[in-house]
């Protein structure tokens, strides 16, 4: 005899992130979407006030007996990135002063790094990445060395150069092809951070202040050690172009421990502890709001002379070690966010 599921499975395999409230405005019941949503566990959300973990918009289209609604709508949250969402308020039936929030999210792929889009994406960007290479490179070869037997010149030396760095960029684009899984061990991340920060400000960010913010007490992650170092390298380099023009330019690294932090790669998937946090901020401007929602997609970028490759080779990188990246705007002042959330290393 089959045997139904119970509301708990049913809830938390709903394809769409829905927070319950109880008639005192306090969250009873959030799903494992919610959750990702608002980078909080249920656990830690049950009980607390709804305005305290998802501040509700300030107007809507609010009737009598059938909740509010507000349509492409942008709330920050006190615990993670803002949202734009489409914010659904709705009585329950039969259960006075109980009601449901679901939250419709049209911007999934700028904060989650295992959404599907951001996995399609990649997938495109291996197949476009391997036969570019094998298309482009070796007819690059040929036109190096026929350059390089016309002779010493200034047009020669222009040809050699613009040939090398059309081959650098097709040896960043194979990086997309590499399917094999990556060694994951556990790794401290403080060294990887220095490492990061020492090759930073002998290079790129020579001059800048690299300010630091550490938990000092975080415990070992399970990571590839060669990719959480160029992760950080990348993300330090963008940092210090989005704020080359700022007058007085800022990079801050921090590190924090997300108690309770899970999310799972689609409804009804094993939930996978992720509570490992680095920050890397800076006071650029920020992505462009045309581009914001797909900042992890390769070829998209918001400097005119940006490849577009950086954010989605940290992105793909962090989905081969099981965790993800995350893009926001928020503190006050307000400075531009890349998350790591990673997991950690089995306790032996």
């Amino acid at each position: 005899m089959a045997i139904r599921p119970g509301f708990s499975e049913l809830f938390a395999a709903l394809p769409v992130a829905v927070v319950v409230v109880d008639p005192d405005d306090r969250i009873a019941h959030a799903n494992a979407l919610a959750e990702q949503l608002l980078n909080l566990s249920e656990r830690v959300m049950r009980g607390q006030p709804l305005a305290a973990i998802l501040p509700p918009p300030a107007d809507g289209d609010r009737r009598e007996g059938q909740g509010v609604a507000f349509y492409d709508t942008e709330i920050a949250i006190p615990h993670g990135p803002k949202i734009r969402v489409d914010f659904v308020e709705a009585a329950i039936a039969d259960h006075p002063g109980w009601r449901t929030i679901t939250l419709h999210s049209a911007a999934s792929t700028r904060g989650l790094g295992h959404a599907a889009g951001r996995g399609a994406s990649a997938r495109a960007a291996s197949g476009a990445a391997a036969m570019l290479a094998h298309e482009i490179k070796n007819p690059l070869s040929g036109i190096r060395g026929a350059a390089q037997l016309i002779g010493a010149g200034e047009l020669t030396t222009l040809i050699v150069t613009e040939v090398d760095r059309i081959a650098a960029l097709i040896d960043r684009m194979q990086d997309f092809s590499d399917t094999r899984p990556l060694p994951i061990a556990p790794e401290n991340i403080y060294p990887l951070i220095g490492h990061a920060r020492r090759l930073a400000l002998a290079g790129f960010a020579r001059g800048i202040t690299i300010e630091e913010r550490f938990d000092p007490s975080l415990p070992p992650a399970a990571i590839n050690r060669d990719a959480t170092l160029q992760i950080l390298i990348n993300l330090l380099k963008n940092a210090r172009e989005a704020s080359k023009l700022e007058r007085n330019p800022r990079i801050v690294i921090t590190t924090a421990y997300r108690h309770g932090m899970s999310v799972a790669a689609a409804p009804g998937r094993p939930r996978v502890p992720l509570p490992i946090e680095i920050c890397v901020l800076d006071n650029g401007p920020g992505a462009p709001a045309d581009i914001a929602d797909h900042l992890f997609d390769p070829f998209v970028s918001g400097r005119p002379e940006g490849q577009g490759l950086g954010l989605a080779l940290v992105d793909k990188l962090m989905r081969d070690m099981g965790g993800i990246v995350q893009y926001a705007r928020e503190g006050s002042p307000e400075m531009t966010t890349l998350r790591l959330l990673l997991p950690r290393a089995a306790r032996p």
